[in-house]
């Protein structure tokens, strides 16, 4: 085989699944976390594929085990901070290893409140919605961290358009301008590259902004009576860039969620199409897509 390439050689593990409870012994408040995690290790393990020597390979079991260690050592929020350290780990105790990829997805688990008060140790899920975190640390270069929220489901009745689109033959859809608008926000950012791990700890911005794009998102969604989705995401895109000085592009995906109206006319003439509808037929596809990526100007 001395006439091919060994082009790519990492390997990790998948789908660690971590769960923490944070315990203030002052309050009896209980904070939780938990994540989903994969890792993967590059640098001097070619020789595992190309020669079946093992020598080079730290366990994928034994990964799993130092996520569990450093998760009860260290804190695991932000998750930017916690995708570094394990980054960091893995670099600094094995010499041959040289560039540590994490993903992180943290379930959302929301607080109960009862009467307008915060229950100590009680949450609820309330959607599918995840927190998520991208990021790739070298041993002699900067760590890259795409942060983002995927899977937030929003819908609104009322305040979205769309007209004016190319009509030919194969033209069927009617111009709108009131229609129900929902989708799946998937919405990442990227931050500027990163020179040490201590500047990754020293950066208290990562939850602000992770709350910044959650309201930025919502409240354009929710306020902007949208002409189409494509300018209701490049203003989502361009608020974000504004609010987070260390950001340096936002992506956004959002696929349609169709909502069609129903003609009922041909029972006793009822009234359902246009400003009459209130009974829509929700489809679960074919669904537009719309991608969007915003930079700052250099």
């Amino acid at each position: 085989m001395d006439q091919f390439n060994l082009e790519l050689a990492r390997y990790g593990k998948h789908t660690v699944r971590v769960y923490k409870v944070m315990r203030n012994a002052e309050t009896g408040v209980q904070d939780v976390c938990e994540m989903t995690l994969n890792v993967m290790l590059e640098g001097e393990i070619e020789a595992s594929w190309t020669h079946a020597d093992n020598t080079p390979i730290v366990a994928t079991d034994s990964i799993k085990n130092t996520v569990y260690i450093l998760a009860k050592e260290h804190a695991v929020t932000p998750p930017e901070y916690f995708a570094a350290l394990i980054g960091k780990h893995f670099n600094t105790t094995y010499p041959h290893i040289h560039a540590t990829s994490v993903s992180i997805t943290v379930h959302r688990w929301t607080r109960m409140v009862f009467d307008g008060v915060p229950h100590p140790h009680s949450f609820i899920r309330d959607g599918e919605e995840t927190r998520t975190v991208e990021a790739r640390i070298e041993e002699n270069g900067p760590t890259t961290i795409t942060s983002g929220i995927k899977g937030m489901l929003v819908l609104k009745s009322t305040g979205s358009q769309f007209h004016g689109y190319v009509k030919d033959e194969y033209t069927t859809l009617p111009e709108t301008w009131d229609r129900v608008l929902s989708t799946s926000v998937d919405c990442t950012w990227e931050w500027a590259p990163f020179p040490t791990f201590e500047a990754v700890e020293a950066n208290k911005d990562f939850d602000s902004a992770w709350e910044s794009a959650r309201r930025i998102t919502m409240k354009t969604f929710a306020d902007e009576d949208s002409a189409s989705v494509q300018d209701t995401t490049y203003k989502m895109a361009c608020s974000i860039l504004a609010a987070v000085p260390g950001v340096d592009g936002v992506r956004y995906e959002l696929p349609n969620k169709h909502y069609f109206e129903i003609n009922l006319s041909w029972h006793k003439g009822i009234k359902n199409t246009g400003k009459d509808a209130e009974v829509y037929a929700p489809q679960w596809g074919p669904s537009g897509t719309i991608q969007c990526y915003a930079t700052r100007k250099r």
